[in-house]
């Protein structure tokens, strides 16, 4: 099912890629292969990270609910519950983005390690050529067999940006709460985590990475202004009310 569904499909599009529009670079069929796999998953990478947004700017009241209600448990979660609802937030967003994009990336390490391997015909589809010689180099500079710690960095840069984009803007000063201080610290260790790895990796799967992460901060881009419309919004809809309920009392 896997090889069926995720990795032969994913295969031939990068052959495809490379056959029709990447001029022969193998690099630039991996980052169109990246965008149709960002667009087809852009709904669900959209509600997620907007989940996660709003649960950053949700911190401080949840910490004001966990301390209205410290000794109820009951009580602390049906509070959470309700403050989710009012926001339209999941706060297992997160997992969910891991879960789907954890058989991409194992296809994907599997595609570029196999596609310098002698192709054979059942792995490809009837209207997909099997190339003679594949150029591994990225714009006939960066071998994409090998690690690339340029390519690494501007990867892990890109993750960082996106991520730091995903955090509220803290007041100088004010006590974070835990999950504030871990959001904090996962904009630099998960970087720092991304490095490490893609290090020991063919680059080919750096600049997937490198490519996500640039559609990411697009996306975050996008959900920030969203959200900054959303609360503009909501502040024009209670200052109308508050002048409604005003007029009937005078």
């Amino acid at each position: 099912m896997y090889n069926l569904l995720i990795y032969k499909p994913l295969f031939n599009l990068l052959l495809f890629f490379y056959n029709t529009v990447s001029f022969g670079d193998l690099g630039v069929a991996i980052i169109l292969l990246t965008l149709v796999i960002r667009l087809i998953l852009y709904p669900l990478f959209q509600k997620s990270v907007r989940h996660q947004t709003v649960m950053q700017k949700l911190q401080p009241e949840i910490k004001k609910i966990q301390e209205r209600h410290s000794g109820n448990r009951q009580k602390q979660g049906e509070a959470m519950m309700a403050l989710y609802k009012e926001h339209r937030a999941n706060p297992f967003s997160g997992i969910l983005m891991l879960i789907v994009q954890l058989p991409i990336l194992f296809a994907l390490f599997s595609i570029f390690r196999n596609i310098l391997e002698p192709i054979t015909k059942d792995a490809v589809y009837a209207f997909v050529s099997i190339p003679g010689v594949i150029n591994t180099h990225f714009l006939g500079l960066i071998p994409l067999e090998q690690p690339s710690i340029m390519i690494a960095v501007l990867a892990a840069l890109g993750q960082y940006f996106q991520v730091r984009l995903g955090l509220p803007k803290y007041e100088k000063g004010k006590t974070l709460t835990p999950a504030e201080r871990m959001g904090k610290q996962m904009a630099i260790i998960g970087p720092v985590l991304t490095i490490s790895i893609l290090w020991n990796f063919p680059s080919a799967l750096g600049l997937y990475w490198l490519t996500t992460s640039l559609f990411s901060i697009v996306q975050q881009q996008i959900v920030n202004r969203e959200l900054r419309h959303d609360t503009v919004g909501r502040i024009h809809n209670e200052h109308n009310d508050a002048r409604g309920v005003h007029r009937l009392e005078g």
